[in-house]
C-alpha cells in the first residue's frame, strides 16, 4: 500500500503507550521538561526510544550528544550501555545540568555519562587530538543547526567504521522546502542533505519522523 499514514496526536499517544518503554525517571524528567518554556526543544519520546533500540542493536560501548537540553535524550540512551559504557554529552549550557545529573544519578546511569559544558566544535577537535578518531559507535546530532555540515565531518572522523549517525530537526518543520525561507540554519541544514545524499562514504535513511530524523552509517 503506497498510502502514507497522516499522523495525529492520537496515533503518536499510541505510539508512545505500546512502542516505548519509558522507566520513571524518564518519565519523571519529561514532564517537567514539558512545563519549561523551552519545551519544544525536547526529544519526543518516541525518538528516544528509538536511540535506546539503535545503541542496544549496535552493542555500543562508546555514544556522543551534541546538544543535551535537560538530559532526557542522553537518559535514554545511557540508559542502553553497559555498565561501562561511556556517553559523552556535550552542550554550550549548563542551565539544566544539575537537573540532568539528579535524573541520571536516580536512574542510576550517572556513572556512564561525561557531560562537557562548551562549543561542540571546538569539544569534538579536543576529542580527535586526543586520538579518539574512530572509537564512537553512535553520535546523536542535536545542537546549533547551523553548525550540522561541521558537525558531520567531525563526526564522521570520530565514528567507527559501521557506527552511525542520527541527525535531528532535518526537515525543520517544513521549512526546508519552502524557498521563501532563508536562514543560516535552514540553509546549512539543506545543505547537509544534499551532501549526504551524494556522499558516498555513508548510507543514509531519511525519516519523516518527529521533525525529520537522518540515520548515517559510516561505511568506510
Amino acid at each position: 500500500m503506497a498510502d502514507r499514514l497522516e499522523i495525529t496526536s492520537d496515533l503518536i499517544e499510541y505510539v508512545c503507550q505500546h512502542g516505548t518503554r519509558e522507566t520513571v525517571p524518564l518519565e519523571k524528567l519529561r514532564r517537567y521538561t514539558q512545563s519549561l518554556p523551552e519545551a519544544e526543544m525536547r526529544v519526543p519520546q518516541e525518538q528516544g526510544q528509538l536511540l535506546h533500540f539503535l545503541i542496544k542493536t549496535l552493542n555500543a560501548k562508546k555514544v556522543m550528544e551534541l546538544g543535551v537540553f535537560t538530559g532526557y535524550s542522553t537518559l535514554w540512551m545511557a540508559s542502553a550501555l553497559p555498565e561501562d559504557g561511556r556517553l559523552i554529552a556535550i552542550d554550550k549550557r549548563k542551565d539544566w545540568k544539575d537537573l540532568a545529573e539528579s535524573h541520571w544519578e536516580e536512574a542510576g546511569v550517572r556513572s556512564r555519562i561525561d557531560f562537557r559544558v562548551g562549543r561542540a566544535e571546538r569539544t569534538m577537535q579536543d576529542l580527535l587530538a586526543a586520538g579518539e578518531e574512530g572509537t564512537y559507535d553512535l553520535v546523536f546530532i542535536d545542537a546549533d543547526k547551523k553548525s550540522y555540515t561541521t558537525y558531520y565531518e567531525l563526526a564522521l572522523r570520530l565514528l567507527r567504521t559501521g557506527g552511525i549517525m542520527v541527525f535531528d530537526n532535518m526537515l525543520r518543520l517544513g521549512d526546508v522546502i519552502d524557498p521563501a525561507v532563508s536562514d543560516p540554519a535552514v540553509d546549512d541544514i539543506r545543505l547537509l542533505n544534499r551532501r549526504l545524499n551524494e556522499d558516498d562514504r555513508v548510507i543514509i535513511s531519511m525519516l519523516p519522523f518527529s521533525d525529520g530524523l537522518t540515520l548515517v552509517l559510516k561505511t568506510t
